[in-house]
């Protein structure tokens, strides 16, 4: 009997907000930072990524990022 073996955990956090210039990743309104979520693999990042991106695409200045938490906890393991 084979034990299954739950996928690897890869956290991803999803976030962003209006910049306060274009050129930089610096946030108008810290306060106003929209955490979309944490997922456990960068596919399910990936699709929650997109959906706010399309939902603000009409905003220049806003900006959504996945930020890869398992490479900030693990650096050796990437």
């Amino acid at each position: 009997m084979v034990a299954e073996q739950e996928p690897k955990q890869l956290l991803h956090l999803v976030f962003g907000g209006e910049l306060a210039n274009l050129d930089k990743v610096e946030f108008a309104d810290l306060k106003a930072v929209d955490i979309v979520g944490i997922y456990p693999d960068y596919a399910t990042a990936l699709t929650a990524w997109r959906g706010k991106a399309q939902q603000t695409v009409d905003n220049a200045a806003m900006r959504y990022f996945i930020v890869h938490i398992h490479r900030l906890l693990d650096p050796e393991r990437g």
